[in-house]
């Protein structure tokens, strides 16, 4: 987990460590009240594609705010649909006041669902969103 004050260079680092694509950012690290979460994508889509310097860039400028979440005691199928419906491969899981307790990630459904659900879920997950067409 990061606090909320911590800058993109040193989110990066976390996120070589931990070898993981997403990380919830958590208002501290005591009470772990998640702000929302950040990803690798949300490295690469809201701060190098757009040219801004990561060394300086705060993470607020590109944290994922009220992310999709799971309660604690919230079935595995329940998790599973948010993932289908927000297209995201890992979701907090949070207790009655919204503190971090976990994360259940794609690879776990892997472990715990049928066969057929994981593939499901992977496609769900994997389509490429379509292009929204104003009307003219």
């Amino acid at each position: 987990m990061l606090h909320a004050k911590r800058y993109r260079t040193e989110r990066g680092q976390d996120d070589v460590r931990f070898e993981c694509g997403s990380i919830p950012v958590v208002s501290d690290h005591q009470s772990r009240l998640l702000i929302g979460m950040i990803t690798d994508r949300d490295l690469c889509c809201r701060v190098l594609a757009h040219g801004l310097d990561g060394k300086s860039t705060s993470i607020q400028e590109f944290i994922t705010y009220n992310p999709a979440i799971c309660r604690d005691g919230e079935n595995l199928e329940k998790c599973e649909r948010l993932m289908q419906e927000h297209q995201v491969r890992r979701i907090p899981v949070v207790d009655k006041e919204n503190h971090v307790i976990g994360i259940v990630a794609q690879a776990d459904l892997a472990l715990k669902d049928k066969p057929e659900r994981v593939h499901k879920t992977v496609a769900e997950i994997s389509k490429t969103p379509r292009p929204s067409i104003m009307a003219a």
